[in-house]
């Protein structure tokens, strides 16, 4: 018999708890049926001084982890693409994980034309999670996306310029678990004197992304944890996840942000970790 760490037993023992105290509770019909509809809107404020003139006040939208199923429907797709194009943000970025079960779903051509009614004037990026390679979805996933009018990045590179000379530059990595990122390749040709921005599905791409000059790095993947105790956090995340799963964090001289994701995936739950989309705003400093 296999003998259990600390601290896999207290996990262990926690989600004993959780799950007894979300049953006893009737707090399984809440994180069943409630908490993945309760989308928030969650506001981040970027401040460097590489980002004075025409990108101060620029504002970019992520969304995350919708694993389109039976739990998160086109109905539920169309109400994101809705809610964000209400933002009226510069640029609209995807962060992974858009179907579930790839090998099963049917409605690629309705999800693409709801994506599609996204609009930002500088455009829409996505990037692929280890769901999107999953099932042999790669194929899929980069059609529709690109049908869908997103650009569709693996380990690339793209610099937004704005009418009076300011850029911003985009890098991408591909999926950490199914995928081959390609940090040098990618990574080092950013410049010091431009502000960065990373999307990469898993969060725990910043151990290796913080020796380039990236200035914020956006991720997924976690869903925070889906399920999450008072005074603990999340209770489980997934491999690549571990270490960042939930919001800002500062790693080194680089901003982590980890979205919570909008759908679910393995269990239809969700307790103390809310389905978001973020808008950031950038703001230039003195």
């Amino acid at each position: 018999m296999r003998k259990l760490s600390r601290r896999q037993f207290l996990k262990g023992a926690l989600g004993t708890f959780a799950a007894g105290l979300l049953t006893a509770g009737g707090g399984y019909g809440y994180a069943r049926y409630l908490e993945p509809q309760m989308m928030v809107t969650v506001k981040q404020t970027i401040k460097s001084p590489l980002l004075a003139g025409g990108l101060d006040q620029f504002k970019i939208v992520q969304f995350s982890d919708t694993h389109l199923s039976e739990e998160f429907s086109l109905k539920d797709l169309e109400k994101t693409v809705l809610h964000i194009n209400d933002l009226h943000p510069d640029l609209i970025v995807f962060t992974g994980d858009l179907i579930d079960k790839p090998h099963i779903y049917q409605d690629h051509y309705p999800a693409l034309q709801t994506l599609k009614k996204l609009s930002a004037p500088f455009g829409k990026l996505c990037v692929f999670g280890n769901h999107d390679h999953g099932g042999y979805g790669s194929a899929a996933y980069e059609n529709l996306m690109k049908a869908a009018d997103f650009e569709v990045f693996r380990n690339g590179l793209k610099t937004i310029k704005l009418l009076d000379g300011s850029q911003l530059d985009i890098a991408a990595l591909d999926d950490l678990m199914l995928g081959k990122p390609d940090y040098k390749g990618t990574l080092s040709n950013l410049r010091d004197d431009v502000f960065a921005i990373l999307l990469v599905h898993e969060p725990d791409a910043a151990l290796k992304a913080k020796a380039y000059p990236v200035n914020l790095q956006l991720s997924g993947h976690t869903h925070g944890g889906q399920i999450q105790l008072p005074f603990y956090g999340p209770l489980i995340t997934p491999p690549y996840g571990k270490i960042y799963t939930d919001g800002m964090y500062k790693v080194d001289g680089m901003q982590v942000y980890v979205n919570r994701g909008l759908g679910t995936t393995r269990l239809p739950l969700r307790f103390l970790a809310k389905p978001e989309i973020t808008i950031f705003v950038l703001r230039g400093t003195d």
